[in-house]
């Protein structure tokens, strides 16, 4: 059993049941190795099953926002909620899927001085008032990223996106999850 990425049990894959066990050699074979968090939550089979169908449900389907967005939008909000792995984990996401190896230390530092887009600076700011005062949230909002050119339905998906890493991000630091390293240097060279 490996303690050093969990305060909490690491299973060994071997005993994990058949479908969580594919997922993280899927995972692997893909990455070339395994992220932190599937190890970290497969310690709760069930609630790994439905983390990461919701994770899936948001990530992976079509939508106005882009996957470099996405990405944005965790790499952002998860350094407001201290969650050193999702910084790191996004990050190097971040630089992949946006072509650009600057963009995940902006982002994640201060977003406003990014170099980013109009439309990208309105999606973080509506992200961070729902990561730090969603009880604020109003039609204002909703009419600014309208003139973005963001949708109804985009709007919701930059709220479940935020509300969704936001139960990570605490339960990341929860379970004292740390990032793998092969995430630091990943895509630093784009």
């Amino acid at each position: 059993m490996t303690q050093d990425i969990s305060r909490f049990p690491i299973p060994e894959i071997d005993s994990l049941p058949d479908d969580i066990r594919d997922r993280i050699l899927g995972v692997q074979e893909k990455a070339g190795f395994v992220p932190n968090v599937f190890l970290t939550f497969a310690h709760r089979p069930a609630e790994f099953r439905a983390f990461f169908a919701y994770h899936d449900a948001l990530m992976d389907k079509e939508s106005g926002l882009s996957q470099a967005d996405r990405e944005m939008i965790i790499v952002a909000t998860s350094n407001v909620n201290g969650c050193l792995y999702c910084v790191i984990a996004h990050g190097a996401v971040l630089r992949i899927r946006a072509k650009n190896a600057l963009i995940a230390d902006q982002v994640a530092v201060n977003y406003r001085k990014a170099d980013i887009t109009p439309r990208q600076k309105a999606m973080l700011d509506f992200a961070m008032k729902v990561c730090t005062d969603s009880a604020t949230v109003c039609q204002d909002d909703y009419d600014t990223l309208a003139t973005h050119g963001f949708s109804e339905e985009d709007v919701w998906d930059i709220g479940a996106i935020t509300a969704f890493f936001g139960l990570s991000n605490r339960m990341v630091n929860v379970t004292g999850m740390r990032p793998n390293d092969e995430f630091f240097a990943m895509a630093r060279d784009i």
